[in-house]
């Protein structure tokens, strides 16, 4: 995969999640999620707050605590959340972004991450994330193959041990795979999400 590819599959990815959160309804905010500890109405605002926070990072703010800050969502949480995927699309179609540090601070502080690492990290979140809506709202959710096989690159890639036993840890400990699962549910597992849920 080249470098610039990165982008465009992140685009597609965060188009597939305002694509599937603009089927929710303000009654379906108190809905329970695959992410055990948010509601549906506290997995858009972190999403919407993630966005927000990557395109400050491609500006060099990323290190500014205050733009990660989650906030409870508004009257109109799906326009809000579709303004924040132009804006961090916006950010990272700008010349030269893939050449940047991003500081990410929810990651670590001790390092910034080149800009072709961050977007993946993005594009991992988006994926996952537009599945966990789907899920939630009980939608179909489907990935292009090729973006498919790019998340679970960078899945396989994510840290795993005691750090996902931590309280607030962005991921649960990996689930085994059986053997006829397909792309999406591989990536799914090897970040600790059933692709079953909520059975």
């Amino acid at each position: 995969m080249s470098a610039p590819d990165i982008t465009e599959l992140d685009r597609r990815a965060v188009q597939g999640s305002v694509a599937v959160v603009s089927a929710v309804t303000n009654g379906d905010l108190t809905r329970a999620t695959p992410c055990a500890e948010w509601t549906l109405g506290e997995l858009l605002a972190h999403m919407t707050v993630q966005h927000d926070g990557f395109a400050a990072a491609a500006a060099g703010r990323g290190a500014d605590a205050d733009i990660w800050t989650v906030r409870p969502v508004g009257a109109d949480p799906v326009r809000e959340y579709a303004a924040a995927a132009d804006r961090v699309l916006a950010a990272f179609s700008e010349p030269g972004v893939l050449e940047r540090r991003f500081a990410l601070p929810e990651i670590t502080s001790a390092m910034t991450f080149p800009g072709v690492q961050a977007i993946s990290f993005h594009l991992i979140d988006y994926v996952v994330h537009g599945w966990d809506v789907a899920r939630s709202l009980g939608v179909p959710y489907q990935v292009d193959d090729d973006l498919a096989k790019v998340a679970l690159q960078v899945a396989e890639l994510v840290p795993g041990g005691e750090r996902r036993l931590i309280p607030g840890a962005a991921f649960a400990p990996v689930l085994t795979a059986p053997q006829d699962a397909d792309t999406l549910d591989r990536t799914l597992l090897i970040l600790g999400r059933s692709p079953a849920w909520p059975d």
